[in-house]
């Protein structure tokens, strides 16, 4: 069975039927960033049940209702990059997260025949001329982060400062549109240098697609410089490409949350409060969709599943915003080229 740290959620170890459900999903293949999220989802339910006195299997739809009310009033921990915002209420995002967890740990219970109905309701698009049904909490959706130029050059400046390894893991995320989670699983066997090609492997991606993205000209000459580097400290190693030079962990494999700190420190140095591991992502994605490429082209590059993700890009790199202005300059010149005869005519 798929191990899991059942340390983490000690409510939900103890409901048999839960850690029986979180077993399940961890069986079947769900990423461990998902059983991650999952458990401390259903963890969270399962107290807040406890606390109303209600037992989950008898649940209803009322009890789901007071837990979301109860999510969107707690007080919200301010944050480094959001220091001045001390409203109430988890992110839209992780309330959104946690009822997605819930209703499919209900849905167990249903397909066990331990309950008849879900009681976490599922919104449903428009079919057939009907209206469509609203889920449980309204999505709010958000555009992505992106640096303008000064913001940026900032963040290169401050970037320009660090490692060897750092650089090159700051080109590489730009240069292929890497999510936190791919870059540092790259394997030594992932680079194809001669050609400056990568080969992202199906399993260390989000939607389990292989793709291949290409190598920058400064990413091909840090990789070289790297992995001399590399050789020097390690000798000749396979498996995960990025290691810690740190007293602590030397020589043992980058994991994602240490590629987060050390983004979220180019941050502070660079005064970009708002800059995080997915900030290369999309400033990348908003770049290719300025340069003309295709929706199809940049889902493809990006690993997307649907193409309304990619849309965002479009949207974010003002290309649909210019084409309209363009034109609108266009008919405002003709009607001003129309304006002479026009004024003829009524003479």
């Amino acid at each position: 069975m798929a191990p899991i740290p059942w340390g983490k959620f000690p409510t939900l170890a103890e409901h048999q039927l839960a850690r029986r459900w979180l077993q399940f999903m961890a069986n079947i293949g769900r990423a461990s960033n998902t059983i991650d999220a999952y458990g401390r989802a259903v963890e969270d339910h399962l107290r807040f049940c406890a606390v109303e006195g209600t037992d989950p299997v008898l649940a209803g739809a009322d009890t789901v209702a007071a837990w979301i009310g109860d999510m969107l009033d707690r007080p919200r921990q301010r944050s480094a990059k959001a220091p001045l915002h001390p409203e109430t209420g988890l992110a839209n995002a992780t309330v959104q997260q946690r009822v997605v967890a819930v209703r499919s740990f209900y849905e167990y219970l249903v397909e066990d025949g331990l309950r008849e109905r879900n009681p976490v309701r599922r919104g449903q698009s428009s079919r057939r001329g009907r209206p469509p049904r609203q889920g449980l909490v309204r999505r709010l959706e958000q555009a992505p982060w992106i640096p303008n130029e000064d913001v940026w050059q900032r963040i290169l400046f401050a970037c320009a400062e660090q490692s060897l390894r750092n650089r090159l893991m700051v080109t590489l995320a730009y240069d292929g549109a890497l999510r936190r989670e791919e870059l540092v699983q790259l394997d030594v066997g992932d680079f194809e240098h001669a050609h400056r090609l990568i080969h992202l492997r199906a399993e260390t991606t989000k939607f389990k697609r292989a793709r291949e993205e290409p190598l920058g000209l400064t990413s091909s000459q840090l990789f070289l410089a790297y992995l001399n580097e590399r050789r020097g400290m390690f000798g000749r190693i396979d498996g995960p490409r990025f290691r810690s030079a740190s007293n602590r962990n030397y020589g043992k494999p980058l994991g994602p949350s240490t590629w987060s700190k050390t983004v979220e420190g180019t941050a502070r140095r660079a005064g970009a409060a708002r800059l995080s591991t997915h900030t290369f992502r999309h400033l990348r994605l908003t770049d290719l969709a300025r340069a003309d490429w295709t929706i199809d082209q940049i889902a493809q590059y990006a690993g997307h599943r649907d193409l309304a993700t990619t849309m965002r890009y479009i949207h974010l790199s003002g290309r649909e915003l210019a084409a309209r202005l363009h034109r609108a300059s266009a008919s405002i010149q003709q009607d001003r080229e129309n304006l002479p005869a026009a004024l003829a005519a009524v003479r």
